[in-house]
Order: C-alpha cells, then structure tokens, then sequence
C-alpha cells in the first residue's frame, strides 16, 4: 500500500479536493480543507476544480515513525473536477444538494527501498455523494454529507490512480464567524471512512480525518491559518495485515481571494506534515500545495 497519494474528493463547498492515501486506508487525504470548510454555499450549480501536488520527502517504515532505508521519494500531480447541485430543497431544516467527482491523477515513485520505479496517470475512483446537507444560522455554518468512492480507477501498476476497493464516506463539520459582519472564522470537518475489501481480500482499516482553519478576512483577501489530522482507527484485514495504526499531522497557510463580479474563488495553500506513523504498510511523509477554483453557475 505504499503505490499512491493522490486521488480526489471534495465535501465542504468552500473546497476541498482528496487525494489517494497510501496508507491510512481510504480515498480521502487531508489538505484540501481549509479556512470556512464546513460552510456550504446556496442553491445552485457548481464547478469546483482542484489542481494539488504533493511532494512526498520520505516514507516512514511499517508500525513506526522510521525513515525507510535507502533513496526512497515520490510526486503526485492531481486535478480534480467536482460538480455541486445545491437544490432548492430542504431536508432537516437543511438546504440539499448532490455531488460528483472525477480525479485525474498523476504518479511518480522511486522507492530503493522496495526496487519500485514507477510512473502512471490516468482518471482515478469516483466519487458519487447523493446527500449534501448545509445548515446556516446568524454567525454559523454547519455540514453533514454521505457518499460512495467507487473502484472504477486502474489498479494495474504501482502507481496506477485506483484504489482497487470502495469506501463510503460520512462527514460532518461546523464553521462559527466571531463577529456579525462574519470577517473572522474557525471551522472543523469531520470525515469517518469505511473501507471494503479489495480483489485479493485486504481490507484496509477506517479512518477518521479532521481538518480545520482559522481565517481573517482583509480588504481584498482572506487569509488564515490550516491544518490536519489523520488517524486510522481500526485494524487492516487480510494476508499481511498488522495491528499497527497509521496517523499523520500537518500545518499550513491558505490565502482566498473572491472575484465576485465573475461568481469565483481563488485558493492557494501549502501543507507541511510535520508527525507521520505507518500502519501495516510504509507510509509518506511529505509537503502538499493545493490551487483551487470554485466558479457558480
């Protein structure tokens, strides 16, 4: 399980992107969260595109928080496309929306480690999310989401852009503005992954993911302070699996600049992991930068 890093997903309208994880197991990497994440937009279409790229440093050896030996490094290269409906709808007293997503994703290894090298792109697992909930009171904002990563992407290289096995996905997050005029904002958001089995029955353990952001809007931008969590919270399953947990940490900056005029958003974060553990299979450790546009319709 050391052959990916990137593939896409995106819940949280203010925009979020998921890349392939190589080791927690599940779809969903953090970094692509950030300030205001939890706060869905009105009713109404949605493009939202994600272009992220991770630069993995250095792999943590199986069950520890060890360097691999050897020359041991990698770069993803994602652009996620997502589509939003927000409907005129209301459910719990929630506005209701539906969402897909298709990654294209592109994967380059050179592990000495492991005699790996290796290099594929192609369209990664899609995402289909029939329930998009948001609620907004005077200073908050709260989500709630349900969906399904399919095994739809090629799985036949190291890193070919498919997981090889399906996983739903729930989330729930909040946003609170500190004042009326709703300039200064934390948010966090919640995903809960569970994994199926793959062709050769491993099954991955769930994960849980939290990620969170700070922001203060400025005259012209926004600007704040992110950050993420990783923890994988059961056992993998299968030949070679191991009791061993995965987890990582990272810290980071996001800059927002709105274009009104033209119904946009420009995004631009940078993500340094600064705590990684493997699990059952080698885990990387890396810095992720993230450029995304969201464009209603």
């Amino acid at each position: 399980m050391i052959n990916k890093y990137v593939k896409s997903a995106i819940l949280g309208m203010a925009g979020s992107l998921a890349m392939t994880a190589a080791v927690a197991g599940g779809h969903y990497v953090p970094g692509v969260e950030g300030v205001r994440g939890s706060s869905v937009p009105p009713s109404g279409l949605y493009y939202l595109g994600y272009a992220v790229h991770y630069d993995i440093n250095n792999f943590r050896s199986p069950g520890s928080t060890d360097k691999l030996p050897g020359k041991n490094e990698g770069h993803v290269t994602a652009l996620v496309n997502r589509l939003v409906w927000m409907t005129d709808y209301k459910f719990l007293g929630a506005d209701y929306g539906v969402e897909a997503i298709v990654p294209l994703i592109n994967t380059k290894l050179k592990l000495g480690a492991a005699g790996i090298k290796d290099d594929h792109a192609g369209v990664g697992d899609i995402y289909v999310g029939p329930m998009v909930l948001g609620w907004h009171g005077q200073q908050w904002d709260a989500v709630a989401a349900a969906g399904m990563w399919l095994d739809t992407g090629s799985t036949r290289h190291q890193a070919s852009p498919g997981h090889g096995y399906r996983s739903l996905m729930l989330t729930a997050g909040g946003t609170y503005h500190f004042d009326t005029a709703k300039t200064v904002s934390a948010s966090a958001l919640m995903r809960f992954e569970r994994n199926s089995k793959d062709s050769k029955g491993f099954r991955p353990g769930n994960q849980i993911t939290l990620e969170w952001g700070l922001g203060k809007d400025f005259s012209k931008v926004q600007a704040g302070l992110v950050g993420y969590s990783q923890w994988q919270v059961s056992d993998d399953k299968g030949v070679g699996a191991s009791t061993h947990h995965a987890s990582r940490h990272a810290i980071g900056a996001e800059l927002l600049y709105p274009i009104p005029s033209a119904g946009m958003m420009l995004k631009g974060a940078v993500y340094k992991e600064v705590y990684a553990r493997a699990g059952t299979g080698a885990l990387p450790k890396g810095t992720l930068f993230r450029l995304s546009l969201v464009k209603a319709f």
